[in-house]
């Protein structure tokens, strides 16, 4: 019997039909993929333009402070300078958010206004004139602007994070986004909290950390030892008795000292990752993660927990700076004292859990890098001399002796003078030699801690 020809037909068209609805509902998949694929590519690189935008904005507002108080045409350049290269940069990065041009114009006009200013002002100061009253008054209404900017970018990043909004929402016209981005003339967000999110991390580095190696390695003493004598080094830190395994993880060569790499398993089935130096067997870096569930220690118990470690474990006269307390863990930032003078590039940073006061963590880069006795008897010029030279607004606070590292691998003695200006808190170091102004901090006290910049 011959098939019916029809029949056929009419199931080779189905077969069709269905083949081609597969295909369709593949294809419509795939571009539907590629689509996400490209939006979230889109998205990130958003974020990534709006983050460098966050932190240049932060950076132009602490120059602009700084650029403020000082009263030295040699660190007025520097600083100017700096707040010219950073507001270019955060020109760059607006330039990429998807939002039109005529909404973020003040906001353009704002950071083109100091690129320009603050060049023109830097130049000023190269040839050794000072600035005017007028100069100040203009950085400082600068200054003020920059607050509500930064202020404005918070509340849009709180936004970005909670997925109230989204980048493709400005790609439709939304117009209350747009002027919310664009509202840094009002006071909307003045009262919000500033949070950027840039103080991420293992270890807050702290005041000068950024210049805390050394090549002479002045504090790495003692002969180099091998591997089996460093594992007995862990056991001493740690206390033989506290550990249930070690793993030797090898030699780093490549770091900024040379280690030797411990994987510790503890009796308490916590997990340590520890460092001893090659050269000497000393403890560069230790750490201990685990949740903190609680805050029961205050900064002032913590603190006296963290100055007791350290002597125990044989950094005597270590003088607390700065802090960071974030998830229930605070670290401080230890300076070493020689008398009545803080060495700053001494600095050891330790972790303590604010639950049970167990020290999670220390960190002795720098101590280890500059770590010597200094001559502190150059001092050519009276406390109340270097006073004279400070900015007149300056309500000091605290003074004493500092010793601070430079970008030039060189240390200097320094009075430090510690200060409000407009409620502003600001450290301020005067050559003790030459009177000479050598740098200025910002002092950011925040919810979670006391930082510099």
């Amino acid at each position: 019997m011959k098939p019916d020809k029809n029949k056929l037909k009419e199931g080779y068209l189905k077969a069709f039909t269905i083949l081609l609805l597969i295909l369709v509902a593949v294809l419509g998949i795939t571009i539907y993929s590629k689509q996400e694929e490209i939006t979230t590519a889109s998205e990130n690189k958003y974020n990534m333009a709006f983050y460098q935008l966050i932190d240049y904005v932060q950076n132009v507002e602490s120059y602009l402070a700084k650029s403020t108080i000082s009263t030295s045409p040699e660190q007025g350049a520097e600083t100017l300078t700096n707040l010219w290269r950073e507001s270019n940069l955060a020109q760059t990065y607006l330039s990429m958010l998807p939002v039109e041009s005529q909404e973020l114009e003040k906001t353009q006009k704002f950071l083109n206004q100091v690129s320009d200013y603050s060049y023109s002002l830097s130049r000023k100061n190269i040839y050794d004139k000072k600035l005017s009253d007028e100069d100040l008054k203009n950085l400082k209404d600068l200054h003020s602007y920059s607050v509500e900017l930064e202020n404005t970018l918070a509340q849009l990043s709180e936004d970005l994070n909670s997925g109230r909004i989204k980048w493709e929402d400005f790609n439709k016209g939304n117009t209350a986004l747009a002027k919310q981005v664009d509202n840094i003339s009002k006071n909307s967000f003045s009262n919000l909290e500033e949070n950027f999110h840039e103080y991420s991390g293992l270890i807050y580095d702290g005041a000068f950390s950024e210049h805390m190696t050394n090549s002479a390695k002045k504090g790495l003493t003692g002969d180099n030892v091998d591997e089996k004598k460093a594992k007995q080094k862990v056991e001493e830190f740690l206390g033989k008795d506290n550990i249930e395994e070690i793993k030797n993880l090898g030699l780093s060569q490549n770091a900024n000292i040379q280690v030797y790499d411990f994987s510790v398993k503890t009796k308490k089935n916590e997990n340590v990752n520890i460092a001893i130096s090659q050269k000497g067997a000393h403890v560069v870096y230790m750490n201990s993660n685990r949740d903190v569930n609680a805050e029961v220690l205050s900064y002032d118990k913590a603190n006296e927990i963290g100055k007791k470690y350290l002597e125990t474990k044989g950094f005597p006269n270590m003088k607390e700076t700065y802090y960071l307390k974030q998830d229930g863990i605070l670290t401080v930032n230890y300076a070493y004292s020689q008398g009545n003078v803080v060495m700053y590039p001494d600095l050891i940073k330790v972790k303590i859990a604010l639950d049970d006061g167990e020290v999670l963590g220390i960190e002795t880069t720098g101590y280890l890098n500059n770590h010597t006795q200094r001559d502190t008897s150059k001092i050519k010029i009276t406390k109340e001399q270097a006073k004279k030279t400070i900015n007149k607004n300056l309500n000091i606070a605290s003074e004493g002796l500092a010793v601070i590292p430079t970008e030039w691998q060189t240390e200097i003695l320094c009075y430090e003078f510690k200060g409000k200006v407009d409620n502003r808190e600001f450290l301020v170091y005067i050559n003790a030699e030459n009177g000479n102004e050598e740098d200025i901090l910002v002092i950011k006290n925040t919810p979670d801690g006391i930082l510099t910049m």
